[in-house]
């Protein structure tokens, strides 16, 4: 089989029976079609699925090094559109696919990379992310050294904001410091940043924040978390972030509602 139509499967769970949450396809040099292997990755991956367990479906394509950012984020998304078109097509909700994003290509340097061409041929691909409802939440813990399992939750009480805020305060920077050292050391733990809000009418599904005036307090909070971790060296790819608006209340009192979760995706 050649290497530019090899397809690498990549399983968190050991046993077939067990819902995967986490699927990776792999795209031909310049494509965002898929063969009929490539597709049927995606089949098989879509069968594993208890769609009465899932709680939101994430999507995120990349791209080699090569050609210009414009050409390759347009590449990164048509190959995400061809994949949420798939899983639509076999009975997933729309709704349930809560992000849709091309990221672009992945910038290697040639004279550092061992195995250019695989690596590249890595790195022309779509992660799939499946969150299970029947984890979430299950077991909520208060640092990355702790023993962690796919659907585990942190929540660390000194990471939060102020009301209408998505700015972050001393102590939440501080807190983030800390994991960030944490996270340089476990190279292999990847998350999702959620963020919250607090004092929302139910007829909102999130808040406004303050500095920009859009209905997007819960996403700001967490893309803020996710732009400080990375200017302390955590890789993006081993995060991503989404805005829970007011859905998920802790019912402590309203100043431990405007805080971000991290749920582990990937271990």
């Amino acid at each position: 089989m050649k290497l530019g139509r090899v397809l690498l499967l990549f399983i968190i769970y050991n046993s077939s029976a067990q819902q995967k949450p986490f699927e990776t396809i792999y795209f031909d040099f310049d494509k965002y079609t898929l063969t009929s292997a490539q597709a049927q990755v995606v089949n098989t991956f879509i069968k594993t699925i208890d769609t009465t367990q899932v709680e939101s479906i994430q999507i995120y394509g990349y791209c080699d090094d090569r050609g210009t950012d414009d050409y390759n984020i347009k590449l990164s998304q048509d190959r995400v559109n061809t994949i949420q078109n798939l899983l639509v097509l076999h009975g997933l909700k729309q709704s349930k696919i809560v992000i849709i994003e091309g990221k672009g290509r992945i910038i290697l340097r040639s004279d550092t990379v061992e195995n250019l061409y695989e690596t590249r041929m890595r790195n022309r691909r779509v992660d799939i992310i499946v969150v299970k409802k029947n984890r979430f939440g299950k077991e909520v813990h208060s640092s990355f050294k702790d023993k962690l399992k796919v659907g585990d939750k942190i929540c660390v009480e000194s990471i939060l904001f102020d009301l209408g805020s998505a700015k972050l305060t001393y102590s939440a920077k501080k807190e983030l410091d800390k994991m960030a050292i944490a996270l340089l050391k476990h190279k292999n733990i990847r998350f999702e940043i959620r963020g919250h809000v607090c004092c929302t009418p139910e007829i909102y599904s999130d808040g406004i924040d303050k500095a920009t005036k859009d209905r997007k307090l819960s996403w700001n909070r967490a893309k803020t978390v996710f732009d400080y971790l990375s200017s302390k060296k955590v890789s993006k790819n081993r995060m991503t972030y989404q805005g829970c608006g007011n859905k998920f209340p802790l019912k402590k009192g309203d100043h431990f509602d405007r805080r971000v979760e991290f749920l582990i995706t990937k271990i």
